[in-house]
């Protein structure tokens, strides 16, 4: 296995810096960015403002906000800026800084922004920066199959590994940005692949090369990325700002930028984005306005008009299109805001979850209207359910974050046709077409050693494994032909292991650093209906 690292040039670094920290003054506004005493604001701006920016917004190092470090806890903040992190530019301060002094600076990176901070095109152009130690090749530098090639997410040090499919061998593992998020995205022939971090850095990556092309910065908080169906758009949902970005996939540069606001004016965090091949749009979730939106893809589609109407009526009545062609957008109202988006196969059907935690919401996507609520307290986790048919009809299965089992929902008629119990909440759940199982995780709570081995045929779980006691086991990925199933062991000291997906025998087993995810590049371009899209 060979090293890959990507060192942009200094300039174009400090240039992105600078932009970053520049970001308040775009708006004519000082920003009161923290609540805390002169002395820690000094502190800051001596030790850590080079690397992460005078208003926390990232620069050479993540963005210090709240929305960024939102899984960091205290504890690991503080060991951070005592002791350093490895493979990283972060060095230790435990020498010059006592207890206090890094209580208080951990206080200031949990500390909210005191306005929203601007990241428009301007900015986000400047931070473009291109390997100019990558050369475009015209066919794979490995014998390795293309599409049959796992990229795998280590959040343990932040590096990414690709591995062959068929050997299980690494090819090279390179080193990422801080926090990648949201699962990479592929180009539909496999080529490339688009990483996004939560501060907002988008990555494109050459699988054939095995090269990192170049870097944009399009938010300071990002949700996902989802790439157009022809490949040549990515789109990104932002927290900060609330906005909805449209990237060229070629050269990163911007080509439209949405403020996310209602119909009414009122401004919303984008929660996610997510490609509807079928439809040739991107479907968009709203956190805090009942809107759901979608955005053409297809530079020929039908004009849109900037209001609520009913699909029967749609454009009538002497209206204007506010919208047409590539990016026009549609607006569906809902009753009250919902994300953790599931899609059925066609992508008529849109079922989101309700803010209460308590039911599934699920839209017509032709009709624009909410066909079907379904019962579902606990909290289930859309966004990780798959289907299958189901004795003639279509059932798609879901984990559930709060509370311990697994609902089967007949997609025929919108209801739960069965109900699995397990020995905690869970988070993931995979398969494959050419595969007898699904397979669920126990994420939270004491039994998150555990993995569960569902037949599809009986709805009934035939197998729980513990690959390695104490440790958490999650996220399943299976290879191209669904022939073997690889599973993560969701831990700094971690590793992957590999199953026979028909046996559900161990095959091997290869350390790694937290691999939070490994994407199968023919599952995830070929849009499996056993793995989340």
């Amino acid at each position: 296995m060979k090293p890959n690292t990507f060192m942009p040039k200094l300039a174009g670094v400090l240039l992105a810096t600078c932009m970053l920290t520049g970001a308040a003054e775009a708006r004519g506004k000082k920003l009161e960015l923290y609540p805390v005493s002169d002395a820690t604001k000094g502190t800051y701006q001596e030790l850590c403002a080079e690397c992460h920016g005078g208003d926390r917004l990232g620069g050479i190092g993540p963005a210090l906000i709240p929305e960024s470090l939102k899984r960091l806890r205290v504890s690991a903040a503080t060991s951070t800026i005592k002791d350093g992190r490895v493979h990283t530019q972060m060095p230790a301060f435990g020498d010059q800084l006592n207890d206090q002094q890094v209580a208080d600076l951990v206080n200031l990176i949990k500390t909210p922004l005191g306005a929203m901070p601007v990241w428009g095109e301007k900015e986000i152009n400047a931070t473009r920066v291109f390997n100019e130690d990558y050369k475009p090749v015209e066919k794979p530098v490995y014998e390795s199959d293309p599409l049959n090639l796992f990229v795998v997410v280590e959040t343990g040090d932040h590096y990414a590994t690709v591995m062959d499919g068929d050997t299980f061998e690494p090819l090279t593992r390179f080193k990422t940005q801080f926090a990648l998020h949201g699962g990479p995205k592929f180009t539909p022939d496999g080529h490339y692949v688009f990483f996004m971090s939560r501060d907002g850095w988008i990555t494109k990556y050459d699988m054939w090369a095995l090269k990192v092309v170049g870097e944009v910065r399009g938010g300071i908080n990002a949700r996902n990325i989802a790439l157009s169906r022809d490949g040549k758009h990515i789109a990104l949902a932002n927290y900060l700002p609330h906005s909805l970005v449209m990237l060229s996939a070629e050269d990163l540069t911007v080509e439209k930028i949405f403020d996310a606001e209602s119909l009414g004016g009122e401004t919303t965090r984008v929660s996610a984005v997510y490609q509807a091949p079928e439809r040739d749009s991107f479907v968009v979730a709203m956190k805090d306005v009942p809107e759901v939106w979608e955005v053409a893809t297809n530079p020929k589609a039908e004009p849109e008009f900037d209001a609520y109407v009913d699909a029967e009526n749609y454009g009538k009545d002497g209206a204007k299109p506010t919208s047409e062609g590539l990016f026009a957008l549609r607006r569906i109202q809902v009753d009250a805001p919902m994300d953790d988006f599931f899609f059925d196969q066609s992508y008529k059907h849109l079922m989101g979850s309700s803010r209460d935690g308590k039911s599934g919401v699920v839209v017509d996507m032709d009709e624009g209207a909410t066909i079907a609520k379904i019962d579902l307290p606990g909290f289930p986790h859309l966004g990780s359910g798959i289907s299958w048919e189901w004795q003639g009809k279509p059932v798609m299965v879901t984990p559930h974050l709060s509370e311990s089992k697994i609902s089967v929902i007949d997609m025929s008629n919108w209801s739960v046709l069965k109900t699995l119990d397990t020995a905690g909440p869970g988070f993931f759940m995979r398969s494959h077409e050419n595969s007898k199982y699904a397979w669920a995780d126990v994420f939270f709570g004491p039994n998150k050693d555990q993995m569960y081995v569902i037949d599809k045929e009986t709805l009934e779980i035939v197998k729980t494994l513990k690959p390695l006691p104490g440790k958490t086991a999650a996220h399943i990925e299976f290879d191209r032909d669904g022939s073997h199933a690889i599973l993560s062991i969701w831990e700094n000291d971690g590793m992957i292991i590999i199953y026979d997906a028909k046996t559900l025998e161990e095959v091997k087993r290869i350390p790694m650093s937290k691999p939070s995810g490994k994407y199968n590049v023919w599952n995830k371009i070929t849009f499996s209906a056993g793995t989340s899209h």
